[in-house]
């Protein structure tokens, strides 16, 4: 079963790298960039196609953050039966049209190019016949974006900077997950390291430009996105006048302030006697 998997999966990623091919020899043979900076420009190219997308996951975010102290009401009021919280919070998103799923289409969308670049990549001197003074380097301290990150003192900076690149990215990706899931994020890219560490540079160096548009697009959408403020809570003091929770329980309406009582002299219309202290005698006659 899996190697007919991967036989017909094998088709597709040949189709995937010869697009990439081509991608990466227009920006380097018209354009002018060097290999490096061709894998940057066309980082950058895919998440501008992926700006549409971008907008809708932006928006579900905003939903998901607009709503989370309902959505945290159901999961407390359904902690102690998973299916019916679940049933609850579908019916929620349906009701307020939040489409969780929206956050996570265009990091799909992504993984075909990250197919595509690892495949060229791997196969660069035969899919580029690039000679040997080809500049295959990125900022001069990486020698050679088609070697292994690990091959140069230079791979261990770019796989510092990935790892801050993607904590950052990953906290801007999820601004209403838990504190469980956020510190899920913060732990992976110390995980995921040591598998990337033995990619080619060249791929470490999109996955860290895709994270640094991430920040960016993070940041502006703080900028222009305003927080709506939590309610506060009504102040009240010694003189803050009870609420009558009978007459509401009754369906009846107060107009103002309830009367005071009027004292018992004015009810019975008599004047109101003041009674005076005895003064206590001093002893002498």
């Amino acid at each position: 079963m899996i190697a007919a998997f991967l036989t017909a999966t094998i088709p597709v990623f040949s189709q995937l790298e010869d697009v990439m091919r081509h991608v990466l020899n227009f920006f380097h043979t018209n354009v002018g960039l060097t290999w490096a900076w061709s894998i940057v420009a066309t980082t950058v190219v895919v998440r501008m196609i992926l700006v549409p997308l971008t907008i809708r996951q932006i928006h579900s975010m905003q939903s998901l953050q607009l709503h989370a102290p309902e959505m945290k009401r159901i999961q407390q009021k359904y902690k102690h039966d998973r299916q019916k919280q679940n049933e609850e919070l579908m019916k929620f998103y349906r009701e307020n049209k939040i489409n969780p799923a929206a956050s996570c289409l265009p990091m799909l969308l992504q993984l075909p190019v990250f197919i595509a670049l690892y495949y060229t990549l791997k196969h660069f001197n035969t899919n580029f016949h690039v000679a040997k003074n080809a500049d295959l380097s990125f900022l001069h301290f990486i020698p050679s974006i088609a070697d292994g990150t690990t091959a140069h003192w230079g791979g261990y900076v770019l796989l510092v900077v990935y790892v801050g690149s993607q904590m950052a990215s990953g906290l801007f990706m999820a601004p209403t997950a838990q504190k469980s899931q956020r510190m899920i994020f913060m732990i992976m890219p110390l995980v995921f390291v040591f598998v990337i560490a033995r990619f080619p540079a060249g791929l470490v160096l999109y996955w860290v430009t895709t994270n640094l548009w991430t920040v960016g697009q993070g940041l502006i959408t703080r900028r222009l996105v305003q927080k709506t403020p939590a309610p506060s809570p009504e102040r009240r003091s010694s003189r803050t006048p009870p609420k009558d929770d009978g007459a509401a329980g009754n369906g009846a309406v107060a107009d103002g302030p309830e009367p005071k009582p009027a004292p018992a002299a004015a009810a019975t219309g008599q004047p109101r006697q003041v009674r005076r202290k005895k003064k206590k005698s001093s002893g002498r006659r």
